[in-house]
């Protein structure tokens, strides 16, 4: 067992600057959105006025993947009803003490100055921001300090953050999975306490929902794996590289990159610890290419520590090395290793500075039309759109999803062939929508045959930052 950290005078200052990081983002993002999770923002919305765990009121259909999440906001809610910026708060927090999580694990896997790298690079990783508001940044929280405390032997500690991990995201059981095969390798046997603890935290969850949605399983992964199938989509693993050649297009982070390889190796010689997180990221990696699901921005942002462990892993290696060669240079180390440091870290600061005056150009439009169905339309009314989050939370009325997100049936028209423009036509023929809000330009087919002859235009909305306009029709 590793002895416990502490932390000593040298640790406040990191702390105190991570903490003022965190301070700024949500100063910079607390306005930050996307569309998808303001679908979990509508479940916990009707949690809360006990239309139950629905998105649908009165349909039992398991659109969000994150349960425990839901929950969480659901109770906050009552403190704090303005769930967007409730959420990003949590994000904010979030990433600081994923931050502490590999500092600590730093001091305890004997690689102080690459925890320390990664605990300020990590919440400056623009593809971490980018998921405010999300569960992401609280689901690797979870697993950071699921890690971090097996790495302290906090067994059950660990394998139940690893379990609430899992009820945030099923993938988390990946990391459960990871830190339990660590425990039978290190106790030589089956480790009962922690995996028994791991399943009863999990259960209660799994056999609820079963009884209540007919499966634990929710219906976005069956969409996002049918959207893998379309010409017009990019797989997981097709998205994995197009981001990684984005990167490597920018000269600033092809110090990150080589800090990497440097690391990866640095790992597998002399700092095999760390091979646990970098395992958990391999299987993550693996899971998702398998599972065959369509490219999302999330869906990488787990593999940030990993990437951020490993380019401090590389630091540190590299400072060992040279220090062992020069010894006579040794006093200038320190200048040295806090000059690489502030390299490492300007290129995401300056994209993080960028993209927080960047804001997703749908975000304020969806808003709008929101607001304008909830105060013009009649409650029992029904929205047919491509994307129902931001929209939907808004309106509260009754959505059907050209996405297939949110009715299951409406996923299984998309084949190789297909558009959103199918989905939509075969939407709006098997649902029949009151209202439907399109841009027009997107979906000439629908158009043609649906909206001209059965609708009629009841508002625009244009705003600079969005291409083209948003129109709300109502139909016959």
């Amino acid at each position: 067992m590793s002895p416990r950290p502490h932390l000593d005078k040298g640790v406040l200052l990191p702390f105190a600057v991570a903490v003022g990081i965190v301070v700024v983002l949500y100063v910079l993002f607390s306005s930050w959105a996307y569309d998808d999770p303001f679908i979990t923002f509508r479940y916990a919305q009707n949690l809360r006025a006990g239309l139950g765990f629905v998105y649908n009121p009165g349909e039992r259909v398991l659109s969000t993947t994150t349960p425990l999440y839901t929950l969480l906001l659901t109770g906050l809610s009552f403190l704090w009803p303005d769930l967007p910026r409730l959420s990003t708060l949590i994000s904010a927090l979030s990433l600081g003490l994923g931050a502490l999580a590999l500092y600590w694990l730093g001091q305890q896997w004997d690689c102080p100055m690459a925890g320390l790298a990664a605990a300020l690079l990590y919440p400056l990783a623009p593809l971490m921001v980018t998921t405010f508001g999300a569960e992401t940044c609280f689901y690797v929280m979870l697993i950071l300090w699921a890690f971090a405390l097996y790495a302290g032997g906090q067994d059950l500690a660990a394998m139940a953050l690893a379990a609430l991990a899992t009820l945030t995201r099923a993938d988390g059981v990946l990391a459960g999975a990871i830190i339990g095969l660590a425990l039978v390798v290190r106790e030589r046997g089956i480790p009962w306490k922690p995996l028994l603890l791991f399943g009863l935290l999990i259960a209660p969850w799994y056999l609820f929902s079963w009884l209540y949605f007919g499966s634990p399983f929710p219906v976005t992964l069956a969409a996002k794996q049918r959207q893998a199938q379309m010409a017009i989509s990019d797989s997981f693993a097709e998205g994995f590289v197009r981001m990684v050649r984005g990167y490597a297009q920018n000269p600033l982070y092809w110090l990150h990159g080589m800090l990497l390889t440097v690391g990866l190796g640095y790992a597998l010689q002399k700092a095999r610890k760390w091979l646990l997180l970098v395992g958990w990221g391999l299987l993550y990696f693996t899971g998702y290419t398998l599972l065959g699901v369509s490219r999302y921005f999330w869906y990488y942002a787990p593999l940030v520590p990993v990437f951020v462990a490993l380019i401090g892993l590389g630091g540190e290696g590299t400072v060992r090395w040279l220090k062992n060669r020069w010894r006579f240079l040794g006093h200038l180390w320190p200048v040295w290793s806090t000059l690489i440091l502030l390299i490492l870290l300007l290129p995401p600061a300056r994209d993080l500075w960028r993209l927080a005056h960047r804001p997703d150009p749908r975000a304020q439009i969806y808003r709008d039309v929101g607001l304008w169905l909830a105060e013009n339309t009649p409650p029992e009314a029904s929205v047919g759109t491509l994307e129902v989050g931001i929209i939907g939370y808004y309106a509260r009325r009754r959505m059907v999803d050209f996405a297939g997100l949110i009715q299951p049936d409406v996923a299984l028209q998309m084949r190789y062939e297909t558009t959103y423009e199918d989905t939509a036509l075969w939407a709006v023929r098997r649902y029949h929508p009151d209202f439907l809000v399109l841009n027009p330009a997107w979906f000439p087919r629908l158009m043609a045959q649906w909206v001209d002859p059965f609708c009629e235009s009841l508002q625009r909305f244009t705003r600079p930052e969005y291409p083209g306009e948003l129109v709300i029709y109502r139909c016959r």
